[in-house]
């Protein structure tokens, strides 16, 4: 029995891990997005660790996948299974800390293929630990399945092809979309909202500076605030949360206006994303212009897309010579619709047709 159980738990473990790893290696950049949003406030408020987060995400989802092979293998067992408790313990730790203080909606565990809660992520977690646990007590059952050339030629192959994969990937694009602008996605059906969907119910909460102290009041106690009570803020409370459509942030802002509506009508739209024009790619940047003519001369609108600023927008125009207005949207919804900075996308009627890397310009169908 005990065999059995802990050579179970061998391989739900291993092929969960190298499944979740080649998830998040499928978009090491999404994950970077989610790590960033850990290291910064209200979770662990450590900013100087942000601009690393690209290299720890690579890091840690080779990691996850090498741990997974190792493990099913049976390669460095006492190796590998101290390294899977050490992780899962603090991931365990990271997803209760979310959930309970509610500060990130989704772990990014399966990157964009599968959204989890921050509760059903800690559930997930606790599952893990308890199999790896009955691993770690029984880590003499778990054996090499081949001999130590061949365990160490599978373990170099894993590494290199995820390497390789990561490399690929941050060259061009997901090799699978999961995402809700996904080549073949309608944008103004995404945004739609079914009719009899549930409404989120909110409550309007008042903060007032009593004695020194914040403290926070809802709309039935305004009729008797302590004296002396100074309003502070208002925010919104969510009670329930309703319907949220896979779009819901998408604007093509200009001069105080959005534009979607108008611009999402368009037979031949070629949108430019950049989500932040201080961070793009210089290489990226001087194909633009160029591309801009070309897609011109075939019938096509080019926008771009940006959360810059306007004095941004404008230097980037001189910089580039850019000869293409720029619309404004929400920077985490530039940032689900490419990874990319800058990177092209082809819309017909608001219908995604394409999209490339800055890399991949010439791959485009025009």
């Amino acid at each position: 029995m005990k065999k059995t159980l802990t050579q179970f738990s061998r391989l739900f473990v291993g092929f969960l891990f190298i499944i979740s790893g080649l998830i998040k290696l499928n978009d090491p950049v999404g994950f970077s997005y989610k790590l960033a949003e850990y290291f910064g406030e209200p979770v662990f408020n450590l900013p100087f660790l942000v601009p690393f987060s690209l290299a720890l995400a690579l890091f840690l989802v080779v990691l996850e996948v090498l741990l997974g092979i190792m493990l099913l293998i049976g390669y460095k067992s006492k190796f590998t299974i101290w390294s899977l408790l050490l992780m899962i313990v603090f991931f365990t730790f990271l997803t209760f800390y979310s959930a309970y203080f509610d500060v990130v909606k989704d772990c990014g565990c399966f990157g964009d293929a599968l959204h989890l809660t921050p509760w059903e992520s800690f559930t997930k977690d606790v599952v893990l630990l308890f199999f790896i646990l009955i691993l770690f007590v029984n880590r003499k059952l778990v054996k090499p399945l081949f001999n130590k050339g061949l365990q160490n030629l599978i373990t170099a192959l894993g590494v290199a092809a995820a390497i390789f994969m990561a490399v690929h990937v941050l060259n061009h694009l997901p090799i699978i979309d999961f995402r809700p602008y996904k080549v073949g996605t309608n944008i103004q059906k995404g945004m739609e909202i079914p009719e009899g969907a549930p409404k989120s119910v909110v409550e309007m909460v008042f903060i007032y500076k009593v004695n020194g102290v914040n403290k926070e009041f809802t709309e039935n106690d305004l009729m008797n605030l302590p004296e002396g009570a100074e309003f502070v803020d208002r925010k919104d409370k969510v009670i329930s949360q309703g319907y949220i459509p896979p779009i819901h942030d998408f604007t093509m802002v200009k001069d105080g206006s959005d534009y979607k509506d108008e611009l999402l009508l368009e037979p031949k739209l070629l949108m430019i994303v950049t989500y932040d024009l201080t961070k793009s790619d210089e290489d990226g940047m001087k194909k633009l212009q160029q591309l801009n003519q070309n897609a011109q001369t075939k019938g096509y609108k080019v926008v771009g897309m940006t959360n810059s600023s306007q004095e941004e927008i404008e230097k980037a125009q001189k910089k580039y010579n850019l000869k293409f207005d720029f619309y404004t949207c929400d920077a985490i919804a530039l940032k689900t619709i490419e990874r990319a900075n800058p990177s092209i996308v082809i819309l017909e009627k608001g219908t995604v047709i394409q999209k490339v890397h800055y890399n991949d310009i010439d791959d485009l169908k025009l």
